[in-house]
């Protein structure tokens, strides 16, 4: 059994989705293990992760949207509003989503299916670098 870490870099300019499956896949291309699973983990609480569609981008602005509706960035509406107004909404939405996701890796590839790609859900309006770590562990 062999094991393999790394941490990824994302930078973000605001609210949305951004994909990095190209980085991740070759990254595990690149670890020699073929069959194994893959942890992807994301250092932040305002930011999550998600795997969702990639083939429409439609879809993220409606995830997007709809997150803004369920929780919005309303003045007066959160106790916790020192970081600004969209920090508690970006708590909510980070809790409701995954910070840890756990990957199938098969003939050495992420077993991500057709229209599937591996995303930073930012959750904050202002530019962020965000850390995602990664852990492979297989043969």
């Amino acid at each position: 059994m062999r094991q393999a870490t790394t941490k990824l870099t994302v930078n973000t300019h605001g609210e949305g989705l951004y994909e990095f499956t190209r980085e991740l896949g070759r990254w595990v291309e690149g670890s020699g293990i073929r069959e194994g699973l893959l942890t992807v983990f994301i250092r932040h609480t305002s930011a999550s992760l998600t795997i969702q569609e990639n083939a429409d981008p439609n879809v993220q602005v409606d995830l997007c949207d709809a997150f803004d509706r369920f929780a919005p960035k309303t003045p007066g509406l959160y106790i916790h509003d020192d970081e600004g107004p969209d920090d508690m909404p970006a708590h909510i939405k980070s809790a409701l989503t995954d910070v840890s996701l756990s990957i199938p890796v098969t003939e050495g590839k992420p077993a991500f299916g057709t229209w599937q790609g591996i995303y930073v859900f930012e959750h904050r309006t202002m530019p962020h670098r965000r850390t995602v770590v990664c852990h492979l562990i297989g043969e």
